[in-house]
């Protein structure tokens, strides 16, 4: 990116003060352009907040497409809340930027703002620095008091259900590095599986009540699952013969590799959730009301630890979840 003389007042003032969504629950008093925002929570609801850093080299390649940089950013956030079963309202944005490109900050502050006004998130503070490519992006919501999904409510004999396909990000992660191989409509629908995520707000709020527990599933289902079972203190048993993988990554990728992305890869932000099974007819009721693709993959049963079957037989996945500092089977450099 070429420096062009820009401050960081005038970055805020260009590209990120601009008119953009209003808070979907409660209420703005005080928003961009002072010391700190000043919001309003509704009454009987509970704040709920999480936080996210995406980090060149590490998240996204150099050279990627600064739109979806600016909605991945917020996209990973709204996964969280989506898990939560909370309705997303506010965000804080911090960008170290190794230069001010205003063709860089046009199409980044592009494809925040899309997804923002699409689930009513309004931006209402943040920082700018100069320093290597790093976002991190803070999301607030709200809740019911004492509504919110947590990891920790599954119970033995509760079935285990994910939404949507597993696997297509990781391997469009794969697409993305492609330097010479032509892309497919397959594989362009990984690649933007992978550049566009979109989180499942409206099914996680509808799941809100039904479900026993849920999480996203950022960084592997392998990973993922083993985290929500140790939560509850519950085992998982999962027949990889059930995960769902979709007709692009089956038509790019091997079966083993399928398998190997739909459980180690990570960055599909689909949703994990435990429901008991008299509540199932219910959970797949407001999934195909929201058009969500809802698969039921194991149960949860008394005991520690995850069970990976295929065919009735034990099964070994080839890799582990993402773990920055762990040998991370996602991890890469450019």
């Amino acid at each position: 990116m070429a420096g062009v003389g820009l401050g960081e007042f005038e970055i805020i003032r260009r590209y990120f003060a601009r008119a953009g969504a209003r808070a979907a629950a409660g209420t703005t008093i005080l928003g961009i352009g002072d010391d700190a925002a000043v919001l309003r929570v509704p009454a009987g609801c509970d704040l709920v907040a999480a936080v996210d850093t995406i980090v060149e080299g590490r998240h996204f390649l150099r050279g990627s497409d600064p739109r979806s940089i600016g909605h991945r950013a917020l996209a990973v956030n709204l996964s969280d809340v989506a898990a939560m079963g909370a309705i997303p309202a506010w965000a804080t944005l911090a960008l170290s930027l190794p230069a001010a490109d205003p063709d860089w900050l046009e199409g980044f502050a592009g494809g925040f703002f899309d997804l923002a006004r699409e689930h009513g998130v309004e931006l209402v503070g943040g920082d700018t620095t100069a320093g290597p490519l790093t976002i991190s992006v803070q999301i607030l919501g709200v809740v019911p008091a004492g509504e919110a999904l947590r990891r920790s409510g599954a119970r033995p004999g509760d079935l285990i259900a994910v939404t949507g396909t597993l696997g297509d990000a990781g391997a469009g992660l794969e697409v993305a590095r492609w330097a010479q191989r032509p892309r497919d409509a397959h594989a362009l629908a990984l690649l933007r599986r992978y550049e566009f995520p979109e989180p499942r707000v409206a099914f996680g709020r509808a799941a809100r009540g039904i479900a026993s527990a849920a999480m996203d599933v950022s960084d592997g289902l392998a990973g993922d699952l083993a985290k929500l079972a140790a939560a509850s203190g519950v085992a998982a048993a999962v027949e990889v013969d059930d995960l769902p993988l979709s007709t692009a990554l089956r038509a790019t990728v091997s079966p083993a590799q399928a398998l190997d992305q739909a459980l180690g890869g990570g960055d599909d932000y689909e949703l994990l959730l435990a429901v008991a099974p008299e509540a199932m007819p219910r959970l797949a009721a407001v999934a195909a009301e929201s058009a969500t693709p809802l698969t039921v993959i194991g149960e949860f049963r008394g005991g520690e630890g995850v069970q990976w079957t295929r065919g009735g037989r034990p099964y070994v996945p080839a890799r582990g979840g993402f773990d920055h500092f762990g040998g991370a089977s996602t991890q890469f450099t450019d």
